[in-house]
């Protein structure tokens, strides 16, 4: 494959993966904003959505690997290609993360969640905005933006233990609240799960600049 030829190539899984962050983006509103609403229906959109972010990583996968083998790219390329498919299979999990919230919903049916739901849509917005910018810190190449998206994960874990300690003061003043609660905690360990799938996209980028792969924020969990 010419050099012109493979170049392509590579932008064209760039953009599948910026393509793929689309969707992965547009489950995890949904679901929260489907939780939040007691919209049940919307939560199964979520959950059948699911199969089309899972085939999207298979198929960038499959083109990564067929790269790989056919073209035996050296250096930056193959970081890219590696980086690539590491991302993908990051997007895919907060896909399944999403999907998990749907359920979720749909488990709690038509009952009301136990509390005004505000610290964990606040979670979803950070959440959302990392991923955002572990992508576009990737089109740009960028080490400083990715590095911030890796310490930004402290503010989500911050509001993940927030939530954590209120709900189980609900469930120890009244037993009644136990199983309410404990959807909302699924729900909040959820999104604390895409936060760090965010960390690792910025991570990966490090490495695609650097050639160094690094734990920038070690406090994560």
């Amino acid at each position: 494959m010419p050099r012109t030829d493979f170049d392509q190539s590579l932008r064209a899984l760039q953009d599948d993966i910026l393509e793929l962050g689309r969707l992965v983006e547009e489950a995890i509103t949904k679901a929260v904003q489907a939780l939040k609403d007691r919209d049940l229906e919307a939560s199964r959109h979520v959950i059948q959505g699911d199969d089309v972010i899972d085939q999207k990583r298979f198929q960038l996968e499959e083109r990564c690997l067929e790269l790989i083998a056919t073209q035996q790219p050296i250096a930056t390329d193959l970081r890219i290609l590696i980086s690539v498919l590491h991302i993908a299979v990051e997007l895919e999990r907060m896909g399944d993360y999403a999907e998990g919230i749907g359920k979720i919903s749909l488990m709690m049916g038509n009952e009301p969640p136990l509390k005004p739901l505000i610290d964990i849509p606040r979670m979803a917005e950070k959440c959302i905005d990392m991923l955002e910018r572990s992508l576009d810190s990737l089109v740009r190449r960028d080490v400083a933006m990715a590095t911030q998206v890796c310490n930004d994960d402290d503010e989500v874990d911050g509001l993940y233990d927030q939530v954590y300690h209120e709900l189980l003061m609900f469930m120890i003043q009244d037993p009644k609240t136990i199983q309410r609660a404990t959807y909302l905690l699924w729900t909040a360990h959820n999104l604390e799960r895409i936060a760090d799938r965010a960390t690792n996209i910025a991570e990966r980028v490090i490495f695609l600049v650097t050639g160094q792969l690094t734990e920038i924020n070690v406090s994560k969990y």
